[in-house]
């Protein structure tokens, strides 16, 4: 075999693209044996937003957000009796994933896509389009 997977990267966001990427990632895992990294980036706002909203309460709300999803998406891999491992990260989404493969060996990405109109991605970007253009490792992005 010339490529074989042994860790399975899938960056949650909540959403159900973000759960359909998970479905792939388990297909892909009971077939060849991998196991599953799921992350949660929690967002490092700009000061601007910082100064309109409480950002320790902000914190406190995405972090149990962030646990949630996660507790969900741990339960859906225990059931399909795939190996996983949780993480949250903190940060800019596209960066901090992109750190994350880069320092744990990710053999595949496989992540949600938004599907953001081609207008509002070009000047706002995503994080799926970030991660697919820095990141070493193959990245499938699921709509």
């Amino acid at each position: 075999m010339l490529f074989s997977l042994e860790k399975i990267l899938v960056p949650l966001d909540g959403s159900d693209n973000s759960f359909r990427a998970l479905d792939a990632a388990i297909f892909l895992a009971s077939k060849s044996d991998s196991a599953i990294d799921l992350v949660y980036c929690v967002s490092v706002f700009p000061s601007i937003e910082v100064q309109m909203i409480d950002p320790i309460k902000c914190q406190i709300l995405e972090r149990k957000f962030a646990e949630s999803v996660l507790k969900k998406a741990l339960s859906i891999c225990k059931k399909s009796d795939i190996k996983s491992n949780q993480a949250i990260l903190y940060g800019t989404p596209g960066y901090t994933i992109t750190k994350y493969i880069k320092s744990n060996k990710i053999d595949l990405v496989v992540i949600g896509s938004r599907g953001r109109s081609t207008v509002r991605e070009v000047f706002l970007g995503s994080v799926s389009n970030y991660v697919l253009h820095k990141s070493p490792a193959p990245v499938l992005v699921i709509k």
